[in-house]
């Protein structure tokens, strides 16, 4: 039988446990690819740590990365070291050695993309990237291989599991958002600095990933609106139950009524308890995809943790190993729509708008007339009134574009019967 060897670059929790399972399933995997898979060497920081539990031969370890890429009896790469660079420095020596590459990297993905396939077609070799969104749940390669022959309209979804996590606890338990993290960092689902999770980064990067296969388009992490979820309340979430609906930090990227752009936005929302994804509870991760053809379709399951990604990192080894064997190579990047990213001031949406007034007549009336100023229709209003003679007014909107929603807000902290505007939220899945 046949060998071929793979570099693996970075062994933290990922590549520790992709080398554990390499080494652990190696008959399986050589029977499902025709030959062997062999680790050729492990990039690391240091030589130091002990890195018994991969069960590895410790030889393999080595502080060069750069000269494992380029070993010439080395077939493939793997990358999980995460970040910009040196992970692109290192893929593209690998690509112009005539290696296909394998990586989890979805920074460097959603940051340079474009330019990643592009040298990848040109040196003839696969780039494989399953485990970059939504970790173990199959999802790019359908969006790639079986939903080509369709029409992707658009897709919605849950992709980082500490913010869900956290919404869910908001929503389950009546937690307070600082309640919440400090639980999820407890638990290992938050880092101990939380921003690239709560403030959309992280979502923001899958979606660029999944906005560009899905309407191939090129697009980049520079291109999606991001909000992140550190300003939900209590109050949000509460406000969101009493309409049946709970708050998700969702990744939305859909075509133009037109279809000639793409929208690709990041932020909390509203949507309807009865939706597929409102259910998706604790650090899990799920998107819905909307197809011309297929309709309507769920992909659900662990969206990060080691043994999750590894075996999404591993299922594109297994396929990267079996082309080389065969001589071809895979689907390469498909931008041939070019479709521009729109301007989210564009988008169509509802909104969700709290506010704190002053309990007397007239001041309904001058609420509307600021909505009506705008051009945006009011579906539905809900007041609570407390002993002190303030009030909570909640207003939801019909659909309007977010630059007409938006100037509506700021007409209302114009208004003298308007304390404070409490909170916005876009509501979705309708």
């Amino acid at each position: 039988m046949n060998t071929l060897r793979v570099a693996l670059l970075g062994c933290g929790v990922v590549g520790s446990e992709i080398a554990r399972q390499m080494v652990e399933h190696a008959d399986d995997l050589a029977a499902r690819v025709g030959a062997r898979l062999e680790l050729a060497g492990i990039a690391v920081r240091r030589l130091d740590r002990d890195r018994s539990d991969t069960g590895v031969d410790p030889t393999l370890f080595t502080t060069d990365a750069v000269e494992l890429v380029s070993r010439d009896d080395v077939d493939a790469v793997v990358e999980v070291i995460g970040g910009i660079d040196p992970a692109r420095s290192l893929i593209l020596t690998a690509m112009e050695q005539g290696k296909s590459v394998v990586t989890a990297n979805k920074a460097l993905l959603a940051d340079d993309g474009f330019a990643l396939h592009a040298a990848a077609e040109k040196h003839d070799v696969d780039l494989y990237y399953e485990a970059a969104v939504a970790g173990a749940i199959p999802l790019l390669r359908p969006l790639r291989e079986s939903l080509v022959g369709d029409h992707v309209n658009r897709v919605l979804g849950i992709v980082n599991g500490t913010t869900n996590y956290i919404l869910d606890q908001m929503d389950t338990h009546g937690a307070g958002f600082a309640e919440a993290l400090e639980e999820a960092q407890a638990l290992g689902y938050a880092e101990a600095d939380p921003t690239t999770d709560v403030e959309g980064y992280d979502a923001a990067a899958k979606a660029a990933i999944l906005a560009g296969i899905a309407f191939h388009s090129p697009v980049t992490l520079a291109d999606v609106h991001r909000e992140g979820m550190s300003g939900v309340t209590a109050s949000d979430v509460a406000s969101a139950k009493a309409m049946g609906s709970v708050v998700k930090l969702l990744a939305i990227c859909e075509l133009a009524p037109e279809g000639d752009a793409v929208g690709v936005r990041v932020h909390p929302a509203m949507i309807p308890r009865e939706h597929p994804l409102a259910g998706v509870r604790g650090a899990y991760n799920a998107v819905f995809v909307e197809a011309e053809y297929a309709g309507q379709l769920m992909f659900y399951g662990p969206g990060a943790g080691g043994a999750p990604t590894a075996s999404a990192v591993l299922g594109d080894v297994v396929t990267v190993a079996r082309n080389r064997l065969g001589g071809v190579t895979g689907p390469g990047g498909s931008w041939y729509a070019e479709r521009p990213v729109r301007p989210t001031g564009e988008t169509v949406t509802r909104y969700h708008i709290s506010l704190d007034v002053a309990d007397r007549p007239g001041v309904l009336a001058a609420v509307a007339a600021v909505f009506a100023e705008q051009g945006v229709s009011i579906e539905t209003v809900r007041q609570r009134t407390e002993d002190s003679g303030d009030a909570e007014l909640v207003v939801v909107t019909h659909q309007a574009t977010d630059d007409a929603l938006s100037a509506t807000v700021r007409g209302l902290t114009d208004l003298a019967t308007v304390r404070d505007v409490m909170s916005v939220m876009r509501v979705e899945g309708e």
